[in-house]
């Protein structure tokens, strides 16, 4: 019988291949295929009641309500002109030496992946302000756009990230279920602010890796030239444009990390800043405030419904016998509990190549955690390793979101092939922080 699961999913997959919206192709073929097997007594018709309750769950989650503060914050900061003031500055900064401008570049992105955590605002940010100045001083077209792009998915992994926000509640929950299994009644919890804990450390070094590689790649480009800019360097006016995102930084950060607020708490502290800032920007209006609550609001709903479809995917999957297809993948793998992890992230990997990370964060995990914690990994451990695998399919062509946003607001002049050869060295230094983690766990703060 476990090829039944494995028909939905190949189902849902294909579907999802073909193009249709992904919240209503998970819920869709899931309920459809259910019915079908309801007649073949296969799946049991009771286990539709569930459904309600699981998107009331949904609804009602505390933990998620980060998500559209923290979507609200980062649009703010994005049409407020803080990134293009940030960019600006530091790249004056560091007009003297050569390479600046791309490691500006790595540094405003790092600022920014902290203090919006929204993938799409900053690869398109960058990718309009910063990438036809990196092409006119000299640098090569691929290694513009892999940076532009690469630098935009730290937002994934440096906190306050949407994605482990995400991924917090699926981990959560999935740690609870194992515990239920192994039948502890005891249970001990993981929550969104040990992610972010977690994640400090491998996200430093996604950001020294690519600022390795960036000062490697241009050492010896003798077409490069120093950034032209003519302004003269104001310390003050660079102090003060840093000033005001890092301070919100540390009071997001710092109020999770010191146990002062929870990370619900902390986005709606980091909402209020970025209002503030926006306000000393000049830039609080009624048009203002509309864009921004309109783009928080499709972003938001969008999430939300993708996670209703896959809540029901997942009830479903289950209910046809979906775990017992699981079980019996990992039961007939070689080499142990090691063996098994390798395999997931390897599927989790290819799986981003067709997938966005949200699909894969609340389908194919809620399906392969429980079984890897129930062989004794640590879950905070766990969640970052998926995070960083879940950043690559931001760039693994053909449809990584970051090259699609890149390519919507790239010059003609720089083809697609250039855009894909330019991130593979970023994807490798990701799968190398991937490696580090997976090898040394003590480099996640809260192991």
């Amino acid at each position: 019988m476990e090829i039944i699961p494995l028909i939905l999913l190949l189902l849902t997959c294909s579907a999802l291949l073909i193009g249709y919206p992904v919240a209503l192709t998970l819920a869709g073929v899931s309920i459809l295929f259910a019915l079908i097997c309801v007649p073949f007594e296969i799946f049991d018709p009771t286990i539709f009641k569930s459904i309600p309750i699981r998107i009331f769950g949904i609804m009602n989650n505390v933990t998620l309500l980060a998500v559209p503060l923290f979507i609200f914050m980062g649009t703010i900061l994005e049409r407020s002109g803080v990134a293009a003031k940030m960019l600006e500055n530091m790249a004056t900064a560091f007009k003297n030496i050569k390479g600046g401008l791309s490691i500006s570049i790595i540094i405003v992105g790092a600022l920014l992946a902290a203090s919006t955590g929204i993938v799409g605002a900053t690869v398109v940010t960058m990718g309009l302000m910063s990438l036809p100045i990196m092409i006119n001083q000299g640098y090569e077209k691929s290694f513009s756009a892999g940076l532009v792009a690469s630098t935009g998915t730290l937002g994934q992994i440096i906190p306050p990230s949407i994605a482990l926000v995400l991924l917090g509640d699926v981990m959560s929950n999935a740690y609870q279920r194992a515990q239920n299994d192994m039948g502890i009644f005891s249970q001990q919890t993981v929550t969104v602010g040990d992610l972010f804990v977690g994640a400090i450390i491998p996200g430093v070094l996604i950001c020294i890796g690519y600022l390795i590689y960036t000062i490697y790649k241009n050492r010896n480009n003798k077409n490069l030239k120093i950034y032209n800019n003519d302004a003269q360097i104001n310390q003050i006016e660079v102090i003060k444009t840093l000033a005001l995102p890092v301070t919100l930084i540390f009071l997001v950060l710092g109020s999770i990390f010191a146990g002062i607020a929870t990370p619900t708490e902390a986005s709606a502290i980091g909402a209020f800043g970025a209002l503030i800032i926006a306000y000393i920007n000049g830039k609080i209006n009624f048009d203002f405030l509309k864009e921004t609550s309109e783009k928080t609001a499709i972003v938001s709903t969008m999430i939300f419904t993708i996670l209703i479809g896959a809540s029901i995917f997942s009830l479903i999957f289950r209910g046809v016998g979906g775990d017992d297809l699981i079980d019996l993948i990992f039961n007939s793998l070689p080499g142990g509990t090691y063996a098994a992890l390798i395999f997931v992230l390897v599927i989790i990997f290819l799986l981003g190549f067709i997938l966005d990370f949200i699909e894969i964060c609340y389908v194919i995990i809620p399906l392969v955690a429980p079984p890897l914690l129930m062989m004794g990994f640590e879950p905070v451990w766990l969640a970052i390793l998926f995070a960083i695998n879940l950043q690559t399919s931001f760039l693994t062509p053909p449809f990584g979101f970051s090259l699609f946003y890149l390519r919507g607001v790239a010059d003609e002049s720089i083809q697609t092939s250039e855009i894909y050869r330019g991130v593979i060295p970023f994807i490798m230094i990701q799968l190398i922080v991937l490696w580090l983690v997976l090898s040394m766990p003590f480099l996640i703060l809260n192991y």
